[in-house]
């Protein structure tokens, strides 16, 4: 009997890339709307991209089996 390919999760798969190391990272929340109140340096501190927390790896390493 043949095995069933997993499918990737197509929206995970434009949040999230995998790094080399093997943790995934993702963008930054918080900044698209609503800005006028928040103060430059929250904003600026927003830019680039974080890592994914341990405790919601698994999950995400789920949603993207090929990778």
């Amino acid at each position: 009997m043949a095995k069933i390919k997993q499918k990737t999760r197509k929206g995970a798969a434009k949040r999230f890339r995998v790094r080399r190391s093997g943790s995934i990272k993702r963008g930054q929340a918080f900044k698209r709307h609503i800005l006028t109140k928040k103060s430059p340096k929250r904003k600026r501190q927003l830019r680039g991209t974080t890592a994914v927390h341990r405790a919601d790896e698994k999950a995400v390493k789920s949603m993207l089996p090929n990778n």
